[in-house]
Order: structure tokens, then C-alpha cells, then sequence
């Protein structure tokens, strides 16, 4: 049964909680899956593109100490021109196919997380949700598997490229000037400092603007799923307040972010120039030291490569903060992934052959929560095809023994039977197929009316549909409109809220549980529909154990047994006569609702 629930916020981590950069990388990886050989290939073609454009100015040096020496032949010139030109060319091409490779992959990863997650939340237990918000959930689902797969190509492309040209740089430039060299160098250390610095301590923030961000996502979601509430109370401005309150929040942790990301690349390319400058001037005294007007072609080799080695420098300074945010995405990712699952209950075949429906509750307890318990030594007893409402205020647990019943919490003690045999020895989902359920809330998907009929029964056949829809007295509806059972229910069709229910009602017929559970849902609609709604339910009742969760006291007169529940106990059990005739609790109820209309 659905609960009502708040979005929660979410807490950010404390700040002194490091990610496990090397854990979700592993995990990132683990997760690639057969892709893994198309990631090795993107790696090498990398490679060896990076390789190619670092050659090509030591090919370009030789051409220049020859034109420089003018001891040089055209067809020689024409030589090395058109080997720099081919591995130019060649790295081109090799960039392409690993962008291409690389894209794949992403894509693919991004496939792979969002199947999994929605494998996932169909696995876990109930509970999870009541302790977190739809919007975070969403968050995960959308903006966290986007920023791990749109992320993943550029990062990874960017890290192999700028690390080999930094390795390889100074290995060509030693072999044209070691004092070039070292002086080129001095950058590596300012560049390396900087960006420890910054990714070290700035990393908590892309965390909390990944959690903010799912915070952002719940409120939203949540306000626009009641926004008739919002604008009917009048709370626009009050809502707007919130959500600016949330908002603030994401705003300051992603300043904080882009902030002291955004140090790292201006400084780094301030040491760069500083080191520019001081080649050129060593250069040229060397130059002028040895007279070599040759050694000229080494230093604009070594501007050019200056230039080629502040690059990757550059770009790891800028994928730092682009990999923080990656893998504050992806442990929100894998967090949830590692959830704990419902247990596997895979190895329990019990099942009862002919359901007759009895169905026990023994000694039965239960809380939501380990410190506060909301069922109490709950005991009861629903013979084979009677009619049983549940009654009571708000919160007196009627809602709750539904899901005990359905397995969709677990019992802390006690037993519930059906003809006999514990719930806990059967499956929980073999469990749920004894039951058809029609809730109060209309669950529709976007779909035509004949497959949202045969939702629960995929192989219901169509002639099984229409009698259906005969029952539950929404046939000469769906008959009226255009397209009749192929109608596309989505956002646009004008369906009424009895509308809505007549069909939920047909789709229990269809699935043709041997038990039911009604959660009734006449409260909203006109006197007309509720009575199609009530000679529907009636039928579809017709010898099957059936409980109610009774809102309008005045349509379970005919109920076998009526549960009275008051703080989670039995208080009173009965026929509606009988329990008028006791003047206790039921009666209390009942008066009060036809002196105030008000519904259980």
C-alpha cells in the first residue's frame, strides 16, 4: 500500500570523509564489463596518436637544422615534410576511432547503470523508500548517471593523452638540450603541487553539490506532484521560500567547487609563461655562446613543445575537477547499487495447491522502526470467502496489517497463515499473486486501456478484457471514446477519477487473484460513481476472501466481519449491527462520520 511520504533532505558527509577514488575506480571498471577490450583499443590507438603529434616536432627539428645549415637537397626537405604530414594525419585518424571507441563505451556504462538501478529498486525492500526521498532516487537514476557516462569519455581520453605527452615530451627534449630540459621542467612541480592542493581539499564540495542536487530534485518533484495542493492553500510563496532555502545550498557548494577548480588552470599557465620565457633566454645564450646559429632551431623547437607540454598539463589541471564531480556521481551510484536487497527467497517452492482462502493472523507484531512498535499481539481470523473491513482513525494500523499480509515489510513476531501455511515459507512473490489490489490511489501507466488492463495478467486474453470491463461497469465508457480499449491513457486524457478506479477494478478482475484487498476509493467522486464503483467492488468480492480498508463506513454495512482498530489493537470485531447495538467505538465512529462527513 503507498504511504505518504515527505522528501527528506539529505545529509552531506562530514567534512573530513574522503572518497574512495581508487575503490569507485575499480568498481567503475569492474562495471565495463565486456567493453573492457574496446576500452584497451581506445587506450592504444591514444597512445599512439599522442606519440605521433610528440614526434612530429623532433621530425620538424631536423628539417629546421637543415634549412638552418643550408646543407640541405629539395627532394629531402620534401622528405621529412611529407612524414610530418603522414604523422599528422595518421594521429588524426587514430584520435577519431579512439573518440569513437570512447564514446561507445560511455554510452554503453551509462545503459548498464541505469538497467541496473532499475533492477535494483525492484529488489529492495519497501522500507528503503520510506527512508528516502523519489527525488534523490531520480537523481541517481538521471543526474548521476549522465555525469559518470558524459564524463567518462572526456576524463579518460584527456588523462591518457595528457600523461603520455607528459612522459614523452621530455624524453624527445632531452634528446635536443638536457639544460632546455630541466628548465622546461620546473613547471612539472609547481603544476603537480597545485593540483594535489586543490583536488585534496576541494573534493567534499563536488559531494555536496551532487547531494544538493538530489535535494533540489526531490522538492521539485515533490511540489509538482501536489501542486493543486500548493495553489490551493495558497503556499506559492511559502513553497518558492523553501525551494530558494534548497537552491542557496547547491548554489554555495557549487561556487566552492568551480571556484577552487578554477585556480589550478590560471596558475599553471602562469608557471607555463614563466618557463617560456626563461627558454628563450637560455636558448639564446647558448646559442650566441657557441655561435650555432643551428642550436636557433632547437628553441623554437622547444617553444613548440613548451606550448605542446603546458597543454596536458593544463587539461589534467581542468579534468581534475571534471573527475571529482565523476566520482562523487558514481559513488552515489554504486551507494545505491549496494543497498541492501529483500533476501532471496528463490529456494522457497511451498505453494498450496487449491486456495480456499483462510487466512490467520497469530500473535502478530510489528513496528517500522525497532523502538517503536505499532502492532500489537495482533490476532484474527478470516474464514474462506467472507468479507473483512478494517476500520479506524488515522494511523490506528490499517494500512499496515495490509502489508504485513502482502509481505511487503516483514512480521517482527508472530505468523500469518494462509489456509494453513506460513506466509514466511512461501515466496513472497508467489505470496502477492494470491492477491488482486485496487487502491485508493488509480495507478495508470502511459499506455492503451486494454494493456493497462492486462497488467496483471499478461495473458489475458481480449474477450477476458471486455467481460472484465462489463463487471467492473466501465465498458460503456471506453466504448464512447475514439479508439475504445486502444485509447493511449497519458497526461492529456481527460479520465475521470472514478474513471480512473473502474479500471483499476477491471484490471483486479482480470488478474483473477483468489484473494483481494481494497483500499476504497469512493470518497471522491459523485454519489453515480460511487455506486458503479461499490456494485463493481461487490462483484469482484464474489466468493473471495476479501479485505477492506473501509474510508466510508456506510458501504461495509454487509462486510462478514468488521476490525476495529484503535493504537495498533483489535478494540472491537463484528457485524455492522452488532457493533452499532455494543454503542462502543464503531458506533463512535460511524456517528461522528455522518455528523461530519468525514472518511477513515
Amino acid at each position: 500500500m503507498k504511504k505518504d511520504k515527505k522528501i527528506k533532505k539529505v545529509k552531506a558527509p562530514s567534512h573530513h570523509k574522503a572518497k574512495d577514488f581508487k575503490g569507485t575506480t575499480k568498481m567503475l571498471f569492474k562495471n565495463l564489463g565486456k567493453y573492457k577490450p574496446l576500452l584497451i583499443v581506445a587506450v592504444i590507438f591514444a597512445i599512439i596518436a599522442t606519440v605521433l603529434n610528440i614526434l612530429g616536432p623532433r621530425v620538424l627539428n631536423t628539417l629546421m637544422v637543415l634549412v638552418f645549415g643550408q646543407n640541405y637537397q629539395i627532394n629531402e626537405v620534401t622528405k621529412y615534410g611529407l612524414i610530418i604530414l603522414s604523422m599528422y594525419i595518421g594521429a588524426s585518424l587514430l584520435n577519431y576511432f579512439q573518440g569513437y571507441c570512447m564514446s561507445k563505451v560511455s554510452i554503453q556504462l551509462s545503459k548498464k547503470l541505469r538497467s541496473d538501478i532499475s533492477k535494483k529498486i525492484n529488489t529492495l525492500p519497501l522500507n528503503y523508500f520510506d527512508k528516502h526521498s523519489y527525488g534523490d532516487i531520480l537523481s541517481r537514476v538521471t543526474n548521476d548517471v549522465d555525469m559518470v557516462g558524459g564524463t567518462l569519455q572526456r576524463t579518460l581520453s584527456t588523462l591518457i593523452t595528457s600523461s603520455v605527452t607528459i612522459i614523452g615530451i621530455p624524453i624527445v627534449m632531452f634528446t635536443l638540450s638536457w639544460q632546455l630540459t630541466l628548465v622546461a621542467l620546473l613547471q612539472i612541480p609547481i603544476a603537480i603541487l597545485t593540483i594535489f592542493v586543490v583536488v585534496k581539499n576541494n573534493q567534499k564540495h563536488f559531494v555536496y553539490q551532487q547531494k544538493y542536487l538530489g535535494d533540489v530534485n526531490g522538492y521539485i518533484e515533490e511540489n509538482f506532484s501536489a501542486h493543486n495542493v500548493v495553489k490551493a492553500f495558497n503556499s506559492e510563496e511559502k513553497s518558492q521560500k523553501e525551494f530558494e532555502n534548497i537552491n542557496k545550498k547547491l548554489k554555495k557548494s557549487s561556487m566552492k567547487a568551480q571556484f577552487y577548480s578554477g585556480i589550478v588552470h590560471p596558475l599553471v599557465v602562469f608557471s607555463s609563461n614563466i618557463v617560456y620565457v626563461l627558454i628563450c633566454l637560455l636558448g639564446g645564450y647558448i646559442a650566441i655562446k657557441n655561435n650555432d646559429m643551428t642550436f636557433l632551431a632547437t628553441i623554437i623547437t622547444f617553444m613548440t613543445f613548451t606550448k605542446l607540454f603546458n597543454q596536458p598539463i593544463s587539461q589534467i589541471a581542468s579534468v581534475s575537477a571534471t573527475l571529482q564531480s565523476t566520482v562523487a556521481a558514481a559513488e552515489r551510484v554504486f551507494e545505491f547499487l549496494q543497498e541492501k536487497d529483500e533476501p532471496d527467497e528463490s529456494k522457497k517452492t511451498t505453494t498450496i495447491p487449491k486456495i480456499k482462502g483462510k487466512v490467520e493472523f497469530k500473535n502478530v507484531s510489528f513496528g517500522y522502526s525497532k523502538d517503536k512498535e505499532i502492532i500489537h499481539n495482533f490476532n484474527f481470523t478470516a474464514l474462506p470467502g467472507q468479507k473483512i473491513a478494517i476500520v479506524g482513525q488515522t494511523g490506528a494500523g490499517k494500512t499496515t496489517i495490509v502489508n504485513l499480509l502482502m509481505r511487503f515489510y516483514e512480521i517482527n513476531s508472530g505468523e500469518i497463515l494462509i489456509d494453513g501455511v506460513s506466509t514466511k515459507k512461501m515466496n513472497r512473490t508467489y505470496v502477492r499473486s494470491l492477491f488482486g489490489m485496487v487502491l485508493q490511489d488509480t495507478w495508470l501507466f502511459e499506455g492503451t486501456i486494454k494493456e493497462n488492463i492486462a497488467f496483471g495478467n499478461a495473458n489475458a486474453t481480449d474477450e477476458e478484457i471486455v467481460n472484465a470491463c462489463k463487471m467492473a461497469n466501465v465498458d460503456h465508457f471506453i466504448r464512447t471514446e475514439p479508439k475504445g480499449y486502444d485509447m493511449v491513457l497519458d497526461e492529456e486524457s481527460n479520465i475521470s477519477a472514478g474513471q480512473k478506479q473502474l479500471l483499476t477494478i477491471a484490471r483486479a478482475m482480470v488478474q483473477n487473484a483468489p484473494m483481494l484487498i481494497l483500499d476504497e476509493a469512493t470518497s471522491s467522486v459523485d454519489t453515480r460513481t460511487e455506486i458503479l464503483i461499490q456494485t463493481a467492488m461487490d462483484r469482484l468480492t464474489e466468493g473471495r476472501t476479501s479485505f477492506v480498508i473501509a474510508h466510508r463506513l456506510s458501504t461495509i454495512k454487509n462486510a462478514d466481519q468488521i476490525i476495529v482498530m484503535k493504537d495498533g489493537n483489535i478494540v472491537e470485531i463484528g457485524k455492522h449491527d452488532e457493533l452499532l447495538q455494543k454503542g462502543g467505538v464503531y458506533k463512535e465512529l460511524y456517528t461522528s462520520q455522518f455528523e461530519t462527513g468525514e472518511n477513515f
